[in-house]
């Protein structure tokens, strides 16, 4: 009966969530359900599970399994026979070509699987740098053979989970959905639960039901009813959460959520009523099924949410685009949206907004920054998306999104108040050329403006682009620098050496009269350092990922920029290196 249901249900997968979306109208509180125990989406969670119970400690909210008798009622699934040439090497595992990123086509080479997803499962997200993030996300989806020293579907399943914790979704489910169910681990079966709720697809869940059924019991009664419905049994799914209810290990919104995909996925005509007021949190079954039935959250809850999970929300193709733009911000600053996936979004904000309400609306400024007039009007849209009270994910969304745009004005040294987050615009939207081409004005400009601009370009342009980095322009900075600690000039002169625009001589006298501290030395170091020389890029991603485990770069030891893009550099990956350099000067 499985196997049928299981069937149905991926073939009503396209259309069963949509529909889910226009029976249950929008509320403005929604949150997933934590049956068992469902893993929060916390950067430092080792391990993915099943959704927590409500309480803390307490299993109120816990997801009856099946007893004996009842699984002895249900007939052995029937195999399926999958044919050898439709079968997939989960050896070779993802969506991107290594070479094309810059990767090489062995971007793991000799490394330890073991080792590298032993720091993938311990690290912390969001990292600090967007580019950082951009280049990990890029290195976790490449289509390149397993390391030496690790099961190859449990290396797929750690590049999913960091991905998810990372925010990045629709990433992590291309992973997930690379290996052929029948290979899954137990590991596996559990990012798998992760990746399907946040995503918002119970229809995901459907083909693990019986790997969850071993991995996760205490949620597999409530699967199964979910996926009933969707297969068109919804006798046998009303009883699947009625049998849940009698026993009493799942209650509360967490049932309810489980109830209204039910309701929604199969005629049982149970109408839920989902009152959000005792719920403190929000975790990924609450999450995803709270999303997958069209329903948003009461600001309370979502503003607490983990940033993950605010990107998780911002990708949810069901919400409204409207509703989404907050999450989109946070997801644009932390890197998974593009500057071209926060364009697009606005243009559908502006379709569906009416006349009279689009001058109020950041889809108007957006317009007006790409066709206003006249330069002053341009810039005055521009002045209102960057802010002055934007937090700093908020501000780099909107630099990334403002990137094009911000190559549409001509320099020009008039502009000065303005072209410090001008070139901070292009450069977080990758224009790095265009970036350049403000130095001869940024040359003209008042000291204040001059140092911001031209230590972006310093380390953010293209070699060849005649930007002066003598010591003395450095030494200039530094004297005029008035960051904590100098923490600016420790990472402008960190970027500089790190790309091999200054020479090393030419660092530590820097760094030692002005007691920048780049001399530094740790095992992280050393393992950085030793990742470049053997040419492995993908393991310089995940290194350097580790060693920005910070929510900004004001925590961030400069000696770890450094190390970082000198490793990213030697393993040809340039750009990326400059990027990120010229990043922490623009978010410092």
């Amino acid at each position: 009966m499985r196997n049928s249901r299981l069937l149905a249900a991926v073939a009503v997968a396209a259309i069963a969530i949509p529909a889910v979306a226009q029976i249950a109208a929008p509320t403005n509180s929604a949150a997933p359900p934590t049956p068992a125990a469902p893993a929060q989406p916390a950067p430092t969670s080792p391990t993915p599970s099943a959704p927590p119970a409500e309480g803390v400690g307490e299993s109120e909210t816990g997801v009856v399994e099946l007893d004996t008798e009842e699984a002895a009622d249900q007939p052995p699934p029937t195999p399926v026979e999958m044919p050898g040439f439709a079968r997939r090497d989960s050896r070779l595992v993802g969506r991107l070509d290594p070479v094309d990123l810059g990767l090489g086509a062995s971007p793991w080479k000799g490394a330890s699987g073991a080792f590298l997803a032993s720091l993938m499962r311990r690290m912390g997200t969001p990292v600090a740098s967007r580019w950082a993030h951009i280049a990990l996300r890029n290195a976790l989806l490449a289509r390149a053979v397993a390391p030496r020293n690790v099961n190859p579907v449990d290396w797929a399943a750690e590049r999913a989970w960091l991905l998810l914790r990372m925010g990045e979704a629709d990433a992590g489910r291309m992973i997930i959905a690379n290996v052929d169910v029948d290979r899954f681990t137990p590991r596996m079966f559990q990012v798998g639960v992760e990746g399907a709720l946040a995503n918002a697809d119970p229809a995901a869940l459907c083909p693990l039901q019986d790997g969850i059924q071993k991995a996760d019991p205490k949620i597999f009664q409530v699967v199964d009813a979910m996926c009933a419905a969707m297969a068109g049994e919804p006798e046998q799914a009303a009883a699947q959460v009625d049998a849940a209810r009698r026993r009493g290990r799942m209650t509360g919104i967490d049932l309810e959520l489980a109830e209204k995909v039910v309701g929604a996925g199969g005629n049982t005509n149970r109408a839920v009523d989902i009152k959000w007021d005792p719920v403190d949190r929000l975790d990924t079954w609450r999450f995803g099924l709270a999303t997958a039935t069209g329903m948003t959250f009461p600001d309370r809850l979502i503003a607490a949410a983990p940033s993950q999970m605010r990107a998780w929300q911002a990708a949810a193709p069901v919400i409204a685009p409207s509703d989404r733009l907050a999450s989109a911000q946070i997801a644009a600053g932390l890197g998974v949206f593009s500057s071209q996936a926060m364009a697009d979004l606005y243009s559908m904000i502006y379709d569906s907004t009416g006349p009279d309400d689009l001058p109020g609306t950041d889809a108007w400024q957006l317009r007006q920054a790409f066709v206003g007039k006249d330069v002053e009007t341009k810039l005055a849209a521009m002045r209102k998306l960057w802010g002055s009270d934007k937090d700093y994910l908020e501000l780099e969304a909107a630099r990334a999104t403002l990137g094009r745009a911000a190559t549409l004005i001509e320099p020009d040294k008039a502009l000065q108040a303005d072209a410090p987050n001008l070139v901070a615009s292009m450069l977080a939207a990758g224009f790095d050329r265009q970036a350049a081409r403000w130095s001869q004005a940024a040359s003209q400009m008042d000291d204040q403006y001059a140092d911001q601009v031209w230590a972006m370009l310093a380390l953010g342009a293209p070699d060849g682009a005649g930007i002066d980095v003598s010591a003395g322009r450095i030494n200039s900075f530094i004297d005029r620098d008035n960051s904590e600690g100098k923490k600016r000039s420790a990472l402008l002169v960190a970027g500089l050496a790190g790309l091999g625009r200054i020479d090393q001589e030419t660092a530590g006298r820097i760094s030692g009269r002005s007691g920048l501290r780049l001399d530094r030395r740790s095992p992280w170091t050393r393992m950085i350092d030793r990742a470049a020389a053997l040419g492995q890029a993908g393991t310089v991603l995940v290194l350097t990922g580790t060693g920005f485990q910070s929510p900004t770069f004001d925590g961030l030891p400069p000696a770890h920029v450094y190390h970082s893009i000198a490793a990213l550099k030697r393993t040809g990956q340039d750009y990326i290196a400059r990027m990120i350099a010229a990043e922490a000067l623009a978010r410092t």
